[in-house]
């Protein structure tokens, strides 16, 4: 269910407008992330705000309020993704104003209670299978929780094993875990040959419950000057967006980042610990047995 009770972060409902603007800004399209940093800026969202954690452990409470207020907006026909999690907004969502997005609320509320007595005197669309919203967690993340669960329960050393097979399966070569010596915060180092160019990257990888700041990535940073060209940041948890913005800073060290979701959907690409199946359906074509 949708989570409203921290008074400190926008609660969904209140997300939508700044959602469907965002998507808007942006474009016309964006990903979850990008989502993220343009509520943010639109809203002035403080970095304390950000840094405070859902009970899943996975994300920040923003995150998850964001992608509630995602999941109506799509109900409502208002937005749409494709496969690969990219955004758009519709020719409905084009057309929709402030009060318009509240009236998709109102009316998913609304088909959720059918003895609510509340009526709206303008219908703006046709809302079908509503029900099934309120089901399972937002953009069905039911297994994400379950798999951060079990990561977040191995040993550190064996969090640093998981992400060097992540590494080593992603095509990185000379992968080493690095974690006991210390070296300034820098858990593995690995080296990846992308055609011609070869790069030498440094990861951390940790087992974070919040949200990492801006001050963990350029301590991070600090710690590759004279050893890797590039560094990763993994971690089950959730970057403020002060920590992106360090992580792309103009003239430092670029460092690419891994959040809990992000981290979830790799172990299921690389059919890590995760296994997903497909069913079979098959139907009986009547009229093909009278043709013969």
């Amino acid at each position: 269910m949708p989570d409203t009770n921290d008074p400190a972060v926008p609660i969904y409902e209140h997300l939508m407008w700044p959602t469907l603007k965002a998507i808007e800004h942006l474009g016309g399209s964006a990903t979850n992330a990008e989502i993220l940093s343009k509520v943010i800026e639109i809203e002035n969202i403080s970095d304390q705000v950000q840094t405070i954690q859902h009970i899943n452990g996975r994300q920040s409470k923003l995150d998850y309020n964001l992608a509630w207020a995602r999941t109506y907006l799509k109900k409502g026909h208002a937005i749409n993704n494709s496969e690969v999690g990219v955004w758009s907004v519709t020719d409905l969502g084009e057309k929709l104003k402030k009060s318009g997005v509240a009236e998709i609320f109102s009316q998913i509320k609304y088909k959720r209670h059918p003895f609510n007595k509340r009526s709206s005197s303008t219908e703006l669309f046709l809302l079908n299978d509503t029900s099934s919203l309120f089901d399972t967690a937002p953009e069905d993340d039911n297994w994400r929780d379950t798999l951060l669960k079990v990561v977040k329960s191995i040993e550190p050393s064996a969090f640093e094993r998981l992400s060097q097979r992540i590494l080593r399966e992603s095509g990185f070569k000379s992968v080493k875990v690095t974690g006991r010596s210390k070296d300034g915060g820098i858990d593995g180092i690995g080296i990846l040959q992308i055609n011609l160019i070869t790069f030498s990257i440094a990861f951390q990888c940790k087992r974070y419950e919040g949200s990492v700041s801006s001050p963990q990535i350029r301590d991070f940073r600090g710690a590759l000057d004279g050893k890797c060209e590039k560094g990763l940041f993994i971690t089950t948890g959730s970057f403020t967006a002060e920590a992106e913005k360090e992580a792309n800073r103009d003239g430092a060290k670029n460092i690419d980042l891994v959040n809990g979701e992000r981290l979830c959907d790799l172990l299921k690409e690389l059919s890590l610990g995760v296994s997903t199946q497909i069913i079979e359906e098959v139907s009986v074509d009547e009229k093909w047995f009278k043709q013969i």
